[in-house]
């Protein structure tokens, strides 16, 4: 294989996975870990990527951008499937949860179908109906619809959300950044988020370890207001260690 055809299948590996590490591509490649540590300072330098200790995330660039939610569905399923479930562990009947929108939320609506005396708070209308002929009480808020994640937002939401209180909050981010906060590209989503996580008595994060060390343009809430993560082993152990020095409790799937 060309190093030109080698690079650009390591765009590709990173555009799906959201982060890649030196050892699995040189696995994947067959070759040194020397050799993609070459390739990655060469990607890095040209401006595709942000080089890390033990492999790459995207640049800046493409974290900022507001992906489609069918575009974000294809990424790291097996890790979001395994987190829905630890997550759906965490419920109890009687209780009242909110799940905002994402793909790592909506496999939690569907690990939940089957489940009763469960009332499930959203702005997520694709959650809604993933839940619509389920036991599961839903109660959706209002807003706009944003048709690039399904959501509504706007002061009709935030409004709603102020009025309501919830037992657990699952919140599931683009971006996380343990010594500055969770965060989304989207300001209107942003404040929704904000105003679930002061409705909800616990609010748990829930997201693949590709979005640690990712920073977009929105601040959610700093990572003080986060109660538990629930992510998958992957995560960095630099990551790790920050997280139960802030005292959030972890849960690695």
């Amino acid at each position: 294989m060309l190093s030109e055809e080698r690079r650009r299948e390591i765009l590709e590996l990173l555009r799906t996975n959201g982060r890649v590490l030196v050892r699995d591509l040189a696995n994947h490649f067959r070759t040194s870990q020397i050799t993609i540590r070459k390739d990655l300072e060469y990607l890095h330098h040209e401006g595709h990527l942000e080089r890390t200790h033990g492999g790459a995330l995207p640049n800046v660039a493409s974290v900022i951008h507001d992906s489609p939610l069918r575009e974000k569905a294809r990424q790291n399923r097996p890790e979001k499937i395994r987190i829905a479930a630890a997550a759906a562990r965490r419920i109890h009947p009687g209780q009242v949860i909110i799940l905002d929108s994402g793909t790592t939320t909506s496999a939690i609506a569907r690990a939940c179908r089957k489940m009763k005396n469960l009332t499930i708070i959203t702005n997520a209308t694709n959650i809604a109906a993933e839940l619509a002929d389920s036991p599961v009480e839903v109660i959706l808020t209002g807003g706009v619809l944003r048709q690039n994640s399904f959501s509504l937002v706007g002061p009709l939401a935030e409004e709603s959300l102020r009025n309501l209180s919830a037992d657990l909050l699952f919140l599931g981010v683009d971006g996380f950044d343990v010594r500055y906060g969770l965060t989304t590209p989207n300001v209107l989503e942003a404040r929704v988020n904000r105003a679930m996580a002061e409705s909800a008595k616990t609010t748990v994060a829930v997201c693949d370890s590709s979005k640690f060390g990712r920073r977009c343009l929105s601040l959610i809430i700093p990572t003080s207001f986060v109660d538990e993560t629930i992510t998958d082993k992957n995560i960095s152990k630099r990551d790790l260690q920050a997280l139960r020095e802030a005292d959030v409790e972890v849960t690695l799937v």
